[in-house]
């Protein structure tokens, strides 16, 4: 983690302000005019962040995780993009072993004006691999997954679900399968929002930091499935 704090470890209504009039004037001479107003919306942003590394640390792993490595840049790749305009219209972060780019199921979180922030979790755009792994899991082992997503903490904490799922059952799996939902999920990511009001208490952290310990076993049991669990020796 950084050694020197930010000055301000809560969001303002300035931020929220700036980005929306970003989504008005996402445009480079406007943003370079602003830039002012991006340091310190970016300053709340670094002390949040920071805030919620310091209330995860007792519960994950994330000692060499440093603030900066875990915040998303605002510039867009438009490359590839018929969308041209530059700038995102949302601050984010992604906070894992090592930053947003650790590889495993992490916990993201995203700032967004209109009662649009939210904290969102699990399995997306998986690897075919890893997919073929989670189906496999529904197929012979769903409880452990069930007791997770279906405990009442959880569903009144994360009411909605994002993602993709198979119109028709996945190859090898029966269409009457008493878990056809499950395995028809191509993507299966858990999300809570947060009005803008919520977003400027001076608790938002610790509120984020809660809900990434309900999400937790969720991602753990990911992890573990994706990442930890150790193929079994082929006997001949």
């Amino acid at each position: 983690m950084t050694t020197k704090s930010p000055s301000n470890t809560v969001f303002t209504r300035q931020t929220l302000d700036f980005l929306r009039d970003l989504v008005e004037n996402n445009h480079r001479d406007w943003f370079q005019a602003n830039r002012p107003r991006y340091d310190a919306a970016k300053n709340e942003l670094c002390g949040v962040v920071e805030r919620v590394l310091a209330g995860l640390s007792p519960f994950e792993p994330l000692a060499n995780t440093a603030v900066k490595d875990c915040i998303f840049r605002i510039n867009r790749d438009i490359r590839f993009s018929k969308d041209k305009a530059p700038y995102k219209s949302n601050l984010a972060f992604a906070v894992g072993p090592g930053g947003r780019h650790s590889g495993r199921i992490d916990y993201y979180v995203q700032i967004q004006p209109g009662n649009q922030s939210f904290l969102g979790a699990g399995m997306w755009q998986p690897t075919p691999t890893n997919l073929a792994k989670f189906r496999q899991e529904i197929d012979y082992n769903v409880d452990e997954l069930k007791e997770i997503i279906e405990a009442d903490a959880f569903k009144a904490y994360f009411p909605e679900i994002s993602g993709e799922s198979l119109k028709v059952m996945p190859k090898g799996y029966s269409a009457d399968h008493a878990e056809s939902e499950l395995l028809r999920r191509k993507e299966l990511f858990f999300i809570h929002r947060y009005t803008d009001k919520e977003v400027l208490k001076p608790t938002f952290a610790d509120e984020i930091v809660r809900g990434c310990g309900l999400i937790k076993p969720y991602c753990d049991f990911l992890n573990y499935l994706f990442f930890d669990e150790k193929e079994e020796p082929v006997t001949l």
